[in-house]
């Protein structure tokens, strides 16, 4: 069990397929604990089929998957041999939903488990799986496939994961489990929820086999949210990664209201800092995030009482990692050359959380690069849940159409600024969707990486133009050997 021998560093889970398979499986493999991201890993794993499937990797973690007729079905409604021709989209899948179909329900399971299945593939190192709290619709089968697959650790954020470690209990029993889902205007008399009973996904006359429980670690801002969620969540927290506003992705917002710099960047202060003396009064481990990514910073945490560090950008571009080889060398590129930038939007992300954003050219977050010619909501994994006027459940994004939006109830003002993580996050690593006939255009990347990622080239070692995961490893294990780490 993961919680019997505890990691040093921990990779962070970035992106949606930044950190893939074989990034996690690089990590793992030093000892220390690999994460996949389980962001939208069900159209990340039906386009790598629709992609010809290079390699066979899907294939072949589809062929372990225990239930009896999933693999096929998946094969047959995604895979194209020898791969889709590039000028032809990816096909549609539906949007995720409360109530998924079966064959919907069938990949978002097999999805997480082939990609902790390929992390874990061929060594007995620890692997993790981090989700968005905020994506509940998808929770319960992802977290369920990547039981089925053997994940160590399940670690969440962006939101109040006070449901996930019941969630685990129950399907370590083989027992359903319920998530309550965050709806706007709901009441207390209402109860808008998802559920998933593993018995069902069997073949009739098959049980739903007993789990290895995986540790379970939320990702949290302040020990206020980590002392609510030791004391209210329904199972066991057996961990917390302690994150900074200095974090890629997205950062909680600062407290107090909101105050923006002269460039309309969130202004944060001595009140978000989080109080390590009461992470320490818990008796949890706990990871510094957030610009750690340094020997110096990994024994600094470590003789505030951390167990160690969890870092993301310094492992986003390395070899390992999902983005593609050009946003990869560009981004080591213009840190060599000093003129990389990040911004932290308050506004871009459909979340409502302030997000970094990498000023890269060609992507989103340029100013000089022209955006989509228009809004599109076609994947919807960061719609929120609203009640509508007739007591049903609705779903509807900022991100959307603004005349979709304001016709679901939502505000105008609600949808200013607003940008498609869904779509972006997907070209990063070379799965963009193809749009239009006459013309056609291909979705922008739209990066995001900690407030280090300005040095991220100090990786690179002279005469390469890259490095590897395990580089970033011994690199920050550095200094640690007097501590007796390792």
């Amino acid at each position: 069990m993961l919680t019997d021998t505890l990691p040093t560093i921990i990779q962070g889970g970035m992106g949606a397929g930044v950190s893939d398979w074989r990034l996690a499986r690089a990590v793992s493999i030093t000892g220390q604990l690999g994460v996949v991201s389980g962001t939208a890993l069900d159209v990340i794993i039906a386009r790598r089929l629709q992609m010809g499937d290079l390699g066979g990797h899907v294939r072949r973690a589809l062929a372990a998957f225990p239930i009896a007729g999933v693999a096929d079905g998946i094969l047959r409604r995604h895979f194209i041999p020898g791969g889709k021709a590039c000028n032809a989209p990816f096909k549609s899948k539906p949007l995720p939903s409360e109530r998924p179909s079966r064959a919907a329900l069938e990949l978002l399971v097999a999805s997480s488990f082939v990609e902790v299945f390929l992390a874990r593939e061929g060594h007995n190192g620890p692997v993790g799986i981090n989700f968005l709290e905020k994506i509940q619709a998808t929770l319960l089968p992802s977290l369920y496939g990547a039981m089925l697959a053997g994940v160590s650790c399940v670690l969440v954020g962006a939101g109040i994961p006070r449901s996930i470690p019941g969630a685990l209990d129950r399907f370590a029993r083989g027992e359903p489990a319920e998530i309550t889902l965050d709806v706007k205007g709901a009441t207390s008399d209402d109860h808008f929820g998802t559920r998933l009973c593993p018995s069902e996904l069997w073949p009739t006359g098959a049980s739903s086999p007993a789990l290895a429980r995986p540790a379970f670690f939320a990702i949290v801002s302040s020990a206020t949210l980590a002392t609510m969620l030791v004391k209210k969540s329904n199972g066991r927290v057996d961990g917390f990664i302690v994150e900074g506003p200095s974090a890629g992705g997205h950062n909680a917002p600062p407290r107090g209201p909101l105050r923006l710099t002269e460039f309309g960047e969130p202004i944060y202060s001595d009140r978000d800092l989080p109080d390590l003396e009461e992470f320490r009064r818990l008796g949890l481990p706990f990871w510094l995030a957030g610009s750690y990514a340094r020997p110096e910073r990994v024994v600094e945490a470590l003789r505030c009482g951390a167990t160690g560090v969890q870092v993301g950008t310094a492992f986003a571009y390395c070899d390992e990692s999902g983005l593609t080889p050009e946003i990869k060398r560009q981004t080591l590129a213009m840190s060599r050359a000093k003129t990389l930038r990040v911004f932290t939007d308050p506004v871009a992300s459909p979340t409502g959380f302030p997000f970094k954003l990498v000023q890269l050219p060609g992507t989103l977050a340029d100013p000089a690069t022209p955006g989509r010619a228009a809004r599109v909501c076609d994947l919807g994994y960061l719609r929120h849940a609203y009640k509508q006027p007739d007591g049903s459940l609705g779903w509807r994004c900022p991100a959307e159409p603004v005349e979709d939006f304001t016709s679901k109830g939502g505000g105008e003002s609600e949808s200013r600024g607003r940008q498609c993580l869904c779509n972006a996050l997907l070209a990063n690593i070379g799965l963009e969707q193809v749009r239009g006939e006459a013309v056609q255009t291909r979705e922008l990347p739209l990066v995001t990486s900690g407030d280090d990622v300005i040095d991220v080239a100090r990786f690179v070692q002279p005469g390469s133009d890259s490095y590897s995961a395990a580089d970033v490893i011994e690199y920050l294990l550095r200094g640690t050997t007097a501590l007796n780490v390792n």
